[in-house]
């Protein structure tokens, strides 16, 4: 039963996290989103919350649901801007203990990039990262030669 209970409380912080990103998108549109795309994307999430509430008894488990968190979090883990920085200071403020990931740093650290994902990832975010400061000169010469060596080894 502490597991039924473990997934209870994930749920209800999701929906709360689900309520923050709304939140946030409507009062922090990204610059390039028109009033439609945030509109589709708040009403999928409001969706989300229906759908995880109604979930199939199979599907109420904590792996089904880390589905559903990297969803909801994806845009603010990834993103930067004012709805990203309003996003983690409400989550902050409702006490959710979810955490903001710089992968980058991590990749950085770690000195190589593992998988596909990841690559996708570098690919997608190098040169933005730069240019909003999340890294330096130096970190993308370092992330562009992790790219090469990725890229070489997929060849071979």
């Amino acid at each position: 039963m502490a597991n039924k209970k473990s997934y209870q409380t994930e749920v209800e912080k999701l929906l709360k996290a689900i309520d923050i990103s709304i939140e946030s998108y409507k009062k922090y549109p990204p610059k390039d989103w028109t009033p439609e795309i945030v509109k589709m994307v708040t009403t999928n999430l409001e969706k989300d919350k229906i759908g995880r509430l109604s979930a199939e008894k199979s599907f109420m488990n904590l792996a089904s649901l880390k589905y559903d968190v990297e969803a909801v979090f994806t845009y603010f883990q990834e993103g930067t801007g004012d709805i990203v920085e309003y996003f983690w200071k409400r989550i902050d403020e409702e006490g959710l203990d979810y955490q903001r990931e710089n992968k980058l740093e991590k990749i950085l650290t770690r000195g190589k990039i593992r998988g596909r994902i990841e690559y996708d990832y570098v690919t997608d975010m190098i040169v933005v990262a730069e240019q909003v400061g999340l890294t330096t000169k130096e970190d993308t010469k370092k992330l562009n030669q992790m790219l090469a060596e990725y890229e070489s080894k997929g060849k071979k």
